[in-house]
């Protein structure tokens, strides 16, 4: 039976409280094209200054990410959970509109990092709770949907208010307000369901992993969702040996390294991006209108990833992905070494960010497809954690790349680097292909055969789903 992997739903709106996902996804969108003009307009910082504020940000996500995640556990209270996620942004973002000093900002924005992941699970899992199993193809797909349509209206927002006005911590407060709105509609809104999911639960539906990919696009980074906690008790180095050496003969691993590769140059390439737009001599304004082009192709992209990757197979999607914004990257580089006009320099990213956009919509379905290929008969909750730990370390470790790059000062170094570790990451999906080949059919297929399975991914995922 094959998997019906919905990325549009057939009823637009599943729920009517699924529009409570609408003001927060504006919120942090805006919010995060607002922080690093803050620092560089208002406190008149410098790249380095974002990319330390991002270090300290994907930090904390990390050191917090298991905490939370705990407490969801022995707490199952989904509505709590998400108004402390949605109020506290509002509380921070107020904050936030009254600082005067870089110190101060990375304070703030540490502890809003701290509270991120507080309602990273509670979503999906409320989902899981008030939906059948027939019904849950279509939540998803709605909360997908407002979570695409958030993230543009706070882009377009903070397009808007920097066209008026100049104004940015004035505009934070707009976002705190939204922030609110959602923490409101959330609580007055919604209850708690009688029979509670656990985060193992997640793991078995392709579409909750998605849309729980999906909902970080607002801060660009992934933040570390563990359905199995880790254990970091006595004989933990040991585990982790006897786990690698079990590792070596399957496509897990290489999977792992390929997408830590993504991530890494993503986060690379977005913190350092806005930056050099500034420094290119564009307005405010039109770097916001930059992004509304990246989550508008997102968007317009991702309904459609579905049915491509049942036609031609996740692996050939993932490398056009992976490949497109490599040269994406690189094109970006290219920008460096010509003396642009503000006009013509707003139309060129204005292009590339939008086909960015385009191919990390691909990539999400195709990679999220293979990676769940990968889970068939397996420990699914431990490997996911693991993989998305690593989403984590990436985050962390493209921030502080960005910190030492900019103490040369040269963007263009930071974008040749982040197409290189792209390109690094093509023949690691490549072996993975062939690695899942050789497993699932044998060595004679992999020596003879085509280096793609015959039988499309997406059915052994469905088939491993329905089995689980």
């Amino acid at each position: 039976m094959a998997l019906s992997l919905r990325t549009w739903p057939s009823r637009f709106l599943a729920r009517p409280w699924l529009l409570a996902f609408v003001p927060i996804n504006a919120a942090t969108a805006g919010f995060g094209v607002v922080l690093p003009l803050l620092i560089l307009i208002t406190l008149h910082g410098s790249w380095a200054d974002v990319a330390v504020a991002a270090t300290l940000f994907n930090s904390a996500v990390i050191l917090m990410s298991v905490v939370w995640g705990h407490l969801s556990d022995r707490y199952p209270a989904r509505r709590t959970f998400l108004v402390i996620n949605f109020a506290g942004y509002g509380v921070l973002y107020a904050l936030l509109s009254g600082v005067h000093s870089i110190t101060a900002l990375y304070a703030l924005y540490a502890v809003i990092g701290a509270i991120a992941p507080a309602g990273a699970s509670a979503s999906n899992l409320l989902i899981l709770e008030k939906f059948s199993e027939r019904e849950r193809p279509n939540a998803f797909a709605s909360y997908q949907e407002m979570t695409m349509i958030g993230s543009i209206l706070g882009v377009l927002i903070g397009y808007f208010w920097t066209l008026a006005s100049e104004a940015l911590l004035n505009l934070l407060l707009l976002l705190a307000a939204l922030a609110f709105v959602s923490a409101v509609a959330i609580w007055f809104g919604i209850r708690e369901s009688a029979e509670k999911a656990k985060p193992t639960q997640v793991v078995h539906h392709p579409e909750s992993l998605l849309s729980r990919i999906r909902t970080i696009t607002s801060f660009r980074i992934p933040i570390p969702f563990f359905p199995t906690r880790p254990s970091l008790g006595p004989g933990v180095w040991t585990r982790f040996r006897r786990w690698a050496r079990a590792e070596l003969h399957h496509e897990f691993p290489l999977i792992m390294i390929a997408s830590f590769l993504f991530n890494l140059s993503g986060n690379l390439f977005n913190i350092s991006y806005t930056p050099y737009l500034y420094s290119a001599g564009l307005a405010a304004s039109s770097i916001f209108l930059v992004n509304v082009s990246n989550n508008f192709a997102q968007t317009l992209v991702f309904p459609f990833t579905g049915g491509l990757a049942m036609r031609s197979g996740p692996d050939r999607l993932v490398h056009r992905a992976a490949y497109l914004r490599s040269l994406g990257y690189l094109a970006t580089a290219g920008f460096t070494f010509v003396a642009f006009s503000s006009p013509a320099a707003f139309e060129a990213n204005l292009l590339i960010y939008g086909i960015l956009g385009a191919a990390i919509a691909v990539y999400t379905t195709a990679s999220s497809l293979i990676l769940f290929r990968s889970l068939v008969g397996r420990d699914a909750g431990s490997l996911i954690g693991v993989n998305t730990a690593l989403g984590g370390v990436a985050a962390v470790g493209g921030a502080a790349l960005s910190g030492v790059l900019s103490l040369i000062g040269s963007f263009r170094l930071v974008f040749f680097v982040s197409g290189g570790l792209l390109l690094v990451s093509l023949p690691l999906w490549t072996a993975a292909t062939v690695a899942y080949t050789r497993r699932r059919y044998g060595p004679a297929r992999d020596a003879g055969g085509p280096r793609e399975p015959v039988v499309n991914p997406a059915v052994d995922s469905g088939a491993a789903l329905k089995a689980s």
